[in-house]
């Protein structure tokens, strides 16, 4: 019949209902399972102190600060744009695209995007000013190598993002606890 294709949601016909599929394991999911066990294996009691979104994040902003370095390298060394230029460019990308993998890899955030990425400009803003033109370049001004430079103020910043996006933007998002995978 025409019909037999239909779920039947019925409280009398409540075994007629199957079910599609009983966990859905997302990519997302295999990224905080594996942060989840590396972080577990780390030696004299380290694993008690470092949370997994830390190895995320570290993961993630490692990968985000790769196509920073990769942009800013091409917008000054390849199109001869000014640093400053070339350094906002690449970091407006590069923040982006990490505002976007860490709420959903790392943080599993559900919360309304809007206000986040409200929250997560002024944090960004705030970063920018303080270490990307004050001590990036601070120091390439000081005749520093401009890669050397940025390098050092990411050093500084790590520590505020991760700081910033744990317990200021993503402040309301809970990282979902895991069941153990079963097939």
């Amino acid at each position: 019949m025409p019909t037999d294709h239909l779920t039947d949601t019925y409280r009398w016909q409540a075994g007629g209902v199957h079910e599609l599929a009983r966990t859905t394991d997302t990519i997302a999911d295999r990224f905080t399972r594996w942060c989840e066990a590396v972080i577990a294996r780390l030696p004299w009691g380290l694993s008690r102190l470092v949370p997994p979104t830390f190895l995320g994040f570290a993961l993630i902003n490692s990968f985000t600060f790769g196509v920073d370095l990769l942009l800013l390298t091409m917008f000054h060394g390849l199109f001869g744009l000014p640093v400053w230029l070339s350094v906002t460019i690449a970091y407006v990308c590069a923040f982006g695209l990490s505002f976007v993998l860490n709420r959903t890899f790392n943080f599993h955030s559900h919360a309304p995007v809007g206000k986040q990425a409200v929250i997560y400009a002024v944090v960004v803003a705030i970063n920018y000013v303080a270490f990307i033109l004050g001590v990036g370049s601070g120091l390439a001004a000081l005749g520093l190598q401009y890669h050397v430079s940025r390098l050092l103020a990411g050093a500084c910043e790590a520590v505020y993002m991760y700081s910033a996006m744990r317990w200021v933007v993503f402040r309301g998002a809970v990282t979902k606890e895991l069941a153990p995978h079963t097939t």
